[in-house]
């Protein structure tokens, strides 16, 4: 079953810093009905104005991943950690039994834009971590390059979860095919442009969950350049 989660029916978070998009319930935006998907509980689009951002704040026992697409974010936690991001990189932050970080745009002119993704943990308590990596647009380019998973294999960032995050930069005419797992959950996230999955258009934005389908996946690039994410999640009832 192909299900699609359309653009305009996210909730949404705006305030003076910040534009939110929140594909599953989230703070303030509450939908019974999307609560989330296997063990992923938050995809939320974000793009943070100039000089602003998140303050200091506390989580635990949640996988955290940000996807940086455009502008820059500077990270800092409690574990002693300053980073700045830029475009092409992914962050994790496993909170494990606590962690607080803040994360905000140091630059005065240009916002930045990116996709929050927290992912429910197989351990709780766990010793906090951090890791980042640049998958530049080249690795990325008309192919499916594994950016997050829970073995860390293929130089993809780790995470305390059986789950598998795939980013993709698809040109427009060229076609990816992707193996449905059995027994598994799919949930594809556009972040830029627009692209055809099996005779379903999903533009920047939209989400498409994919449960009980057998065969593969038939992705082909809509705009002259479209960003997206293929999560391979575990086959829970939520």
């Amino acid at each position: 079953m192909y299900k699609l989660r359309a653009r305009e029916d996210r909730g949404k978070t705006i305030t003076d810093w910040l534009k939110s998009a929140h594909s599953f319930s989230f703070a303030q935006y509450y939908d019974p009905f999307n609560m989330g998907f296997s063990d992923l509980r938050v995809i939320n689009d974000d793009i943070v104005e100039p000089d602003g951002g998140f303050d200091t704040h506390p989580h635990a026992n949640m996988e955290i991943i940000t996807v940086m697409l455009s502008g820059e974010i500077e990270h800092k936690d409690s574990t002693g950690q300053i980073q700045t991001l830029q475009a092409g990189q992914v962050q994790v932050m496993s909170a494990g039994s606590g962690i607080l970080h803040s994360e905000m745009n140091p630059s005065s002119t240009t916002p930045a834009h990116l996709l929050q993704i927290w992912i429910l943990p197989n351990k709780k308590n766990t010793q906090p971590y951090y890791e980042t990596k640049k998958f530049p647009q080249e690795k990325l380019l008309n192919k499916l390059r594994l950016i997050v998973s829970g073995s860390g294999e293929k130089g993809s960032l780790k995470i305390r979860q059986d789950a598998e995050i795939y980013q993709s930069v698809l040109e427009a005419d060229t076609t990816l095919l992707f193996d449905i797992p059995e027994n598994r959950k799919l949930w594809l996230q556009t972040a830029k442009g627009a692209i055809e999955v099996n005779s379903n258009i999903l533009e920047a934005g939209d989400g498409l969950s994919i449960v009980n389908e057998q065969g593969e996946l038939e992705i082909t690039g809509v705009e002259e350049q479209s960003t997206f994410l293929i999560f391979n999640l575990r086959n829970l009832t939520i």
